[in-house]
């Protein structure tokens, strides 16, 4: 059980953020930086879900809490012994999300956008900063395990997918390249 008591605690006022295993690093330094995209992804869907269906909500639900396991796998470093680090079972679920959904949609003809229905733009952002989330990861090399990188691409394509789900009954908004020239 976690327990917080303080929420505040003047040791981060240096510029400093502590990992799981003890040790101190820069806030600006790649661990804290993927920690920060993912907490800020999590909230993107935690506000997506106040306009979801509720298959969807129940599908993002799950995903905000795998969203702290991975919060955890990146806030520790190798070598912890019993860390919280994300498994590739949660990846097959996500993948597994995806092929459930994408069955019930039409082909896509043309590249859409991030629009329609509020719960499908909330999804639509919740991805793209599910997107940075993974290139910060991406950028932060080997300090981010190759599992919670590959969690990341398959939740921003999960998240593509929902959106489309969320906006099934008033259709996708489409590119119409040059539309405007």
């Amino acid at each position: 059980m976690v327990r917080l008591n303080r929420i505040y605690t003047r040791t981060g006022d240096d510029g400093s953020t502590g990992l799981v295993d003890g040790s101190r690093v820069s806030k600006a330094s790649h661990r804290p930086v993927v920690m920060g995209s993912v907490d800020e992804a999590n909230a993107a869907i935690g506000l997506a879900r106040l306009a979801a269906t509720p298959g969807s909500d129940a599908i993002l639900s799950r995903i905000q809490n795998d969203l702290f396991d991975l919060g955890a796998d990146v806030a520790t470093p190798e070598g912890v012994d019993g860390a919280l680090r994300i498994v590739p079972a949660q990846i097959a679920w996500l993948e597994t999300q995806i092929d459930v959904a994408n069955e019930t949609l039409e082909p896509l003809k043309s590249f859409i956008l991030p629009a329609g229905t509020p719960s499908a733009t909330h999804l639509h952002l919740a991805r793209t900063i599910v997107r940075r989330a993974e290139r910060d990861a991406v950028a932060a090399g080997d300090e981010i395990s190759a599992v919670a990188r590959h969690y990341l691409n398959r939740l921003s394509d999960l998240l593509f997918v929902l959106a489309r789900v969320e906006n099934a009954a008033t259709g996708d908004v489409l590119w119409v390249p040059g539309a405007n020239r």
